[in-house]
């Protein structure tokens, strides 16, 4: 079986809405699986989906992910419910508990029990897709609210089979994925390092008394198809020292914990102490090739094939790629036909 490709769209899709759409609808046309929005401190998750909603045909559209600080759970689920309804049953609903730097500096929430957060969304989320009253008594949510004159609500949407997605990083989620999710959506993953996340997925479905076989596992991939090895890897290593020592605080990184449980506890922390010290140059520099090269898809089409091939070996179904937002429509569009084009001659 061919390996799926999905993409993503973030803030930059907003900004400049009308190459986004042209290259997301180039997307559908070429068999491209999903196209995934992302949400952080700029544009939200739905908005532009939405807008892809009435430009695409057979593409499914993703939130990758939804905050679940940001939205009150049923207000997740009437927006799911509805943009489920517009596509024409093509939403997929990508969940994630973000990080303290996003939710207590700009939602304002605050961040504790994260993973019972989810949890309770998720189970949130299911009664309303069933068209149950939304009757909860959990440790965060409780609904209706006690001692207040609401009442258990049916929400008045048809109900939906709603695919629910997570995107988690630390041990425990990872476990809770695996037991209750529909589908994964991975970053900072190595196929050479998969028990770093798989371990816990695998620990929690035999758990529930399921196998990840049950659910899609997916994972965001950054993809150079070239002859330049050495410049790709040189240029990604930017990006590498972003994720270890910016996406989070120094006591909180999921990104940075999870290349440390795959073998580089040492290279990780030493790139977020520079990165946090203000040294960001050196914090590239300290970033070996090997943190490049096993968690990315690079290099000649041989080498990609081999990397597609290693990544379905253990188990991942589909690889989520980010295309270089600065770069042109045409560009974009090139460099997705070449992937597709190596991803469908994987054997």
């Amino acid at each position: 079986m061919a390996m799926k490709i999905s993409i993503y769209v973030g803030g930059a899709a907003g900004k400049d809405i009308k190459t986004a759409s042209e290259v997301v609808q180039a997307a559908d046309s070429m068999g491209v699986d999903c196209v995934w929005s992302a949400e952080a401190w700029a544009q939200d998750a739905i908005t532009t989906l939405a807008y892809l909603a009435a430009k695409t045909e057979r593409i499914h559209l993703g939130t990758g992910i939804m905050q679940i600080s940001a939205r009150a759970p049923a207000m997740t689920a009437m927006t799911a419910l509805s943009l489920n309804e517009i596509s024409g049953g093509r939403f997929r609903l990508g969940l994630g508990v973000s990080g303290p730097q996003v939710v207590e500096g700009l939602h304002g929430a605050p961040y504790a029990k994260p993973l019972t957060r989810l949890r309770e969304t998720v189970e949130i989320c299911r009664m309303a897709f069933a068209g149950e009253k939304l009757q909860y008594n959990g440790d965060v949510h409780v609904l209706p609210r006690p001692g207040g004159e609401g009442k258990a609500l049916r929400l008045d949407v048809n109900p939906a089979n709603i695919p629910i997605y997570l995107a988690t990083l630390g041990p425990r989620a990872l476990e809770y994925t695996g037991a209750a999710a529909d589908g994964w959506l991975g970053t900072s993953f190595s196929p050479d390092h998969a028990d770093a996340h798989f371990d816990y997925m695998r620990k929690g479905a035999e758990k529930a008394g399921r196998n990840l076989a049950d659910m899609e596992i997916s994972t965001q991939v950054a993809m150079s198809i070239g002859e330049d090895i050495e410049g790709m890897v040189a240029t990604a290593k930017a990006g590498v020292a972003f994720q270890m020592g910016a996406m989070g605080s120094a006591k909180t990184n999921f990104y940075n914990e999870a290349f440390q449980r795959a073998g580089y506890k040492e290279e990780a922390l030493e790139i977020q102490r520079l990165w946090k010290a203000g040294e960001r140059d050196a914090a590239v520099a300290n970033v070996p090739d090997a943190m490049v090269t096993e968690f990315q898809v690079l290099g000649t089409p041989d080498m990609a094939r081999a990397r597609f091939r290693k990544y379905r070996e253990v188990g991942v179904n589909c690889l989520n790629v980010r295309l270089d937002d600065k770069a042109s429509a045409a560009d974009r569009i090139a460099t997705l036909e070449q992937i597709m084009e190596v991803a469908s001659s994987v054997d």
